[in-house]
């Protein structure tokens, strides 16, 4: 139970990222991927019904006992909660209105935010693009974790605990590895965020509020869907940095476990990434691969040459651009 991790650092790199040499690859064997790069109007549509059906669900739980508050949140809320979470994602890619309405993007990952009870989408959108854009990168990349991190959270329990406290650390963690300057559309995030709390508040509740904000931790956190923080770049083969996820939790994450898809045509909405694997099979269906979440999540504790410190990272050269 209390077995210390081997590995002592980051594995270090000095090579490019491969997502961008093997998209052209691909692009120049298979064009027709070049039809998907398109908006997913659907994901409009998705996006409304789920903020009303969170609406729904925080007056329905006002009255409830406290036990069933929580229940619900966990059940139910932090499904929803984490689903929102992947569709900000995707809208941080331009995927509900395109490239040309990118300010309309912006305000509708505004509206998506609100459920969630904390302010998300604006901070998410910048730091995201430094992620695909400097995959790994020391000090850019704030998917990395900290040295700190690495360190202490190197025993089973220790990384279980690291896993509950998830959304934690992917909140301070742009804090210590790259502050950014407060952006006007970030205050706006979050006096729109803050006016939606109080209205629900006000309307149905502090058991409303509670609900709201314990579905979006508990499901940042020790949840099934959380496996897809870990197995998108933790390394649990050497020498593989991103890996991809084909089981039926993408049916509620937006295909978010395309993951070498996805870094490969971020442009591409989630919903046609499955069909880029078709395409392009030859280049994926060989790579490493999960079925299972769950499974990963087990094997992050249980493992014992795995822990933070598992994943690749880069010294970056030459003009660094971010959002």
């Amino acid at each position: 139970m209390g077995n210390t991790v081997a590995r002592e650092d980051f594995e270090w790199v000095y090579t490019d990222q491969p997502h961008a040499d093997r998209r052209k690859e691909i692009l120049a064997k298979h064009p027709e991927i070049k039809a998907l790069m398109k908006p997913d109007y659907n994901l409009i549509w998705v996006v409304v019904l789920m903020v009303l059906a969170q609406l729904t669900a925080f007056y329905l739980v006002k009255d409830l006992d406290w036990k069933w508050v929580v229940f619900w949140a966990y059940v139910f809320g932090s499904c929803i909660s984490h689903s929102m979470t992947l569709a900000i994602h995707e809208i941080s890619h331009n995927s509900a209105f395109g490239n040309c309405k990118a300010m309309w993007n912006r305000w509708f990952g505004i509206f998506a935010n609100l459920p969630l009870g904390l302010p998300y989408s604006i901070s998410f959108k910048r730091y995201h693009m430094d992620h695909h854009r400097y995959l790994g990168g020391d000090g850019i990349d704030v998917d990395i974790p900290t040295n700190f991190e690495g360190w202490f959270f190197c025993t089973r329990f220790r990384k279980f605990i690291w896993i509950v406290l998830q959304p934690f650390f992917y909140a301070i963690r742009p804090l210590c590895i790259n502050p950014k300057p407060i952006s006007r559309l970030e205050i706006i995030n979050l006096l729109a965020q803050l006016a939606f709390d109080v209205v629900i508040y006000y309307l149905w509740g502090v058991k409303s509020i509670f609900y709201m904000l314990a579905g979006s931790v508990l499901g940042l956190g020790l949840h099934p869907i959380s496996g897809h923080f870990i197995a998108e770049h933790y390394m649990f083969l050497k020498g593989h940095e991103t890996y991809s996820y084909y089981g039926p939790l993408n049916l509620l994450t937006f295909n978010v476990g395309y993951h070498n898809e996805h870094h490969d045509f971020p442009n591409i909405p989630g919903k046609s990434l499955p069909l880029v694997k078709k395409i392009a099979a030859e280049y994926y269906d060989n790579l490493p691969q999960y079925n299972s979440w769950i499974k990963v999540l087990y094997d992050f504790v249980m493992d014992d040459t795995i822990s933070p410190y598992s994943r690749m990272k880069r010294q970056l050269k030459g003009e660094v651009k971010q959002d």
